[in-house]
């Protein structure tokens, strides 16, 4: 049977961790969202966005490596680490990737681990109807965890996960109740992430400069057929080689007049741009504004348009 890539479930905001013996929590790792297709014959990897990424990640091809049966959809994340935690700025580094060459020279210079939480597919069967706990007792008998593919583990004590990610510095938790069926497609309370820090994707509709360099972005989402500002950001993870990547090209996409539905700050010195490059970027909370504070832009996000930048991010 030919499995066609599916959009996997997703948790929804909640800023309490539910409680009871029906609810787990598991860490809220900053990687890349990514589901192992196996039919009998073929191997497939494709992210949340149905983009296909086989080729970027091929040490997880040997699926014999690392899972017993005959057919699966595995639902996990993929995750690298900088000096002392899981980055999404570093997996960015092997995503982006298209060059065989390069693909072949990453694998050792910016190692993955694949973090496995779920099973949507076995042996012939969709078992999505299952409880969480029927599927992962199925995922613990047929995966073979390995330096690069381990099960996610589960947590009864939610607070308490959550206060060690925050004391480490991580992402947050996701809670999980264990009786839940999994929703293709689907995004609700069955499933919860509780964060430390807020993130989205929002497009580049103004720059300001440094001297000839880019030195900050002026930030937006869409709310319907509007293009509204959210913030602006000059820190984070981009390196000085990316800032003058980007200044080159924003460069043809200069226009006259601001793209943004409402005023900016810092419009006076903004170089306005059509929007066509997006970021993910990290802040801290919402200004009464309605603005991102302390925001922090994680990585350029090549293979998304901007229209898929939309406001719902921000409460979901």
């Amino acid at each position: 049977m030919k499995l066609d890539p599916v959009i996997p479930f997703e948790p929804i905001l909640t800023d309490k961790t539910p409680q009871g013996d029906h609810w787990i929590s598991q860490i809220k790792w900053d990687g890349v969202r990514m589901l192992a297709y196996y039919d009998g014959t073929n191997t497939r990897l494709v992210n949340r966005r149905l983009n296909d990424r086989t080729l970027q990640y091929p040490e997880f091809l040997s699926l014999a490596q690392y899972c017993s049966a005959s057919s699966f959809i595995l639902d996990g994340e993929l995750i690298a680490f900088d000096e002392k935690k899981p980055s999404f700025h570093e997996i960015m580094k092997r995503d982006r990737l298209r060059k065989q060459q390069s693909i072949a020279a990453a694998i050792a210079e910016v190692p993955v681990t694949y973090m496995v939480f779920d099973l949507l597919y076995l042996n012939g069967s969709w078992v999505t109807s299952e409880s969480l706990r029927r599927r992962q007792a199925l995922l613990n008998q047929v995966i073979k965890p390995n330096d690069k593919v381990q099960p996610v583990e589960n947590f009864p004590g939610g607070d308490a996960l959550f206060e060690l990610m925050k004391a480490h510095g991580m992402e947050g938790i996701v809670a999980k109740n264990l009786d839940s069926s999994y929703a293709v497609n689907g995004k609700d309370a069955r499933w919860l992430k509780r964060k430390l820090n807020q993130d989205l994707y929002a497009a580049i509709g103004g720059v300001t400069y440094r001297g000839d360099t880019v030195n900050a972005l002026l930030l937006g989402v869409y709310a319907q057929d509007s293009f509204i500002y959210i913030g602006h950001s000059g820190t984070g993870k981009l390196t000085g080689a990316q800032w003058q990547e980007l200044t080159r090209k924003v460069q043809p996409f200069i226009v006259p007049r601001s793209p943004f539905a409402n005023i900016p700050e810092r419009h006076e010195e903004a170089t306005w741009v059509r929007p066509q490059f997006v970021v993910k970027v990290q802040f801290l909370e919402w200004t009464p504004g309605k603005t991102m504070r302390h925001s922090s832009i994680q990585s350029m996000m090549e293979t998304m348009v901007p229209t898929e930048c939309t406001i719902d991010q921000a409460t979901t």
